[in-house]
């Protein structure tokens, strides 16, 4: 242990912040004059600290083995320069993978994905409220100029999927994963599209149904209960949009997640496909315990794919891809926007937590939450994690109503409709996006 200990301090001093430790016996390692403390209950954790492993000491942290004094920016900036390995690339085992992908297969059934969905998002709609932008929309934002507010860059994020997926008057779209209806909306109100959404979560499910009641365009969007793998032999789709769901379908029913929703999009039409990114191709989890926290405390069942393994799933369900953009720093932007609401009304946030649990759970809850999400912010931004958009297309054989010419789908031959500043195939009756 001496010989751990003058190393850990040696390391300390290298840090880019200020961090002192507090051992269990009272001895006190690194800055007097400290960005931030960290107190320990046990020398177990200490050794976690001192071999890199920093999700270890996050759930130190949630279970109350170790106290922390600090701010999370100056907190995330210490575990940076402590990961002794790049958490993307601990490259597993051949055997290691084949385990992983077993698992997958067992754990992702609908009633275990169900219970994990609730998990999360069934926390407590108050909550979410308090650190996420009005429209609750709870994935990456898009910063289209970077003066953008929160909520400004989630407008943009929704207008900026509405426009990659050409969405007309009339267009039937499904949202899989439709968390509390942002998107929903978005597209009904502003591309007078006829949006269907899907989610697992009571509490978004009931949300919607209210905020869909209060617009007065139940004639023209719904929210249903349900997964999925339940949407078999319905009339195909124009455009679908998955947006933060994929990450908690699982490598072992990827095929079948791409399978489905081909059968759920009419040829000619296009798909949106939003979500979290494995930075690393071998790995089968995020390094340094990272993965390990995020299993435990936030996203039971949650696995993450590199973007290639993505790619080769859904090119095997016959989606052809047509665009994919890395919105990696839009991410890291969006979390540490959350974290820093979320740090500005703790106190409210342990009261919220507390008419969900009792007082003990509540501060358990809040800790996770505090490490999680500026903890994935950190993730983004030093490329551990990343995020992809992903545009793709059913090929039609024939000529139909919408293709364009020589295209079998509806994506047109360049780019530049995603950035124009005048709305795409606008009609007389396309209501037109309000500034962003």
């Amino acid at each position: 242990m001496p010989h751990l200990l003058h190393n850990l301090e040696e390391r300390l001093h290298r840090l880019p912040v200020r961090l002192a430790l507090e051992l269990p016996g009272g001895q006190r390692l690194g800055s007097q004059d400290a960005d931030v403390r960290l107190r320990f209950a046990d020398r177990l954790t200490l050794a976690a600290l001192a071999g890199g492993q920093v999700g270890d000491v996050g759930a130190a942290i949630v279970e109350g083995r170790v106290e922390m004094e600090g701010s999370m920016r100056a907190l995330m900036a210490a575990a940076a320069g402590l990961v002794v390995h790049d958490p993307a690339h601990d490259h597993t085992g051949w055997w290691m993978r084949a385990m992983a992908r077993a698992r997958s297969l067992v754990v992702h059934t609908v009633v275990r994905d169900t219970r994990y969905v609730r998990f999360h998002y069934d926390l407590s709609d108050d909550f979410f409220a308090l650190w996420l932008d009005p429209l609750r929309v709870y994935s990456c934002a898009y910063y289209r100029t970077p003066d953008l507010t929160l909520a400004q860059a989630q407008e943009a994020k929704l207008d900026h999927i509405c426009r990659k997926l050409r969405l007309r008057p009339g267009d039937r779209l499904l949202d899989v994963g439709a968390g509390w209806g942002g998107l929903l909306l978005w597209a009904a109100e502003h591309y007078g599209a006829d949006a269907t959404g899907i989610t697992l979560s009571r509490n978004q499910h009931a949300h919607a149904q209210r905020r869909i009641a209060e617009c007065g365009l139940q004639s023209r969007v719904r929210m249903q209960l349900c997964d999925f793998r339940q949407m078999e032999d319905l009339e195909p789709f124009d455009r679908i949009a998955s947006v933060g769901m994929f990450e908690h379908v699982g490598r072992a029913q990827m095929p079948r997640y791409f399978g489905t929703l081909h059968g759920l999009l009419r040829p000619g039409g296009l798909l949106l496909n939003h979500g979290i990114t494995a930075a690393g191709v071998d790995n089968t989890e995020l390094g340094a315990g990272m993965g390990d926290f995020i299993e435990e405390y936030i996203f039971p069942g949650g696995e993450l794919l590199h973007v290639s393994t993505v790619l080769h799933d859904l090119a095997r369900s016959g989606l052809e891809m047509v665009d994919t953009e890395n919105l990696r720093p839009h991410y890291a932007r969006t979390l540490w926007a959350w974290s820093d609401a979320l740090e500005a009304v703790l106190p409210r946030a342990q009261q919220v937590l507390e008419a969900q649990a009792g007082p003990v759970e509540a501060a358990k809850a809040l800790r996770a939450y505090r490490l999680y999400l500026a903890g994935s912010a950190l993730g983004f931004e030093r490329g551990w994690i990343s995020l992809h958009q992903i545009l793709a297309a059913r090929p039609d054989g024939g000529a139909r109503a919408g293709a364009l010419p020589g295209a079998q789908s509806a994506y047109p031959f360049t780019r530049d409709y995603m950035y124009s500043k005048e709305v795409p195939c606008s009609t007389n009756s396309n209501p037109a996006p309000r500034p962003i």
